[in-house]
């Protein structure tokens, strides 16, 4: 894997601000970069799910009752 200089500085000043190691500091990044991916993915599906079955009108009403809180 090749990364430019610039960024592996500072993911090793980032690394050593937190107090961990370069190794670790990249696994994380990695994981947090692979989960947003994930996340990103998931949202445009469920867009694409209500683009293709838009929400009824009154579809939800029976549940209005449980969305008050109550003293």
């Amino acid at each position: 894997m090749t990364l430019e200089d610039s960024l592996v500085e500072k993911g090793n000043r980032a690394a050593q601000d937190l107090g961990t190691t370069r190794s670790a500091f990249t696994h994380d990044a990695l994981r947090a970069a692979l989960t947003k991916l994930k996340e990103h993915e998931l949202e445009r599906r469920h867009r694409v799910g209500y683009e293709r079955h838009p929400v009824e009108p009154g579809e939800f009403d029976a549940w209005e009752d449980e969305q008050v809180w109550r003293d």
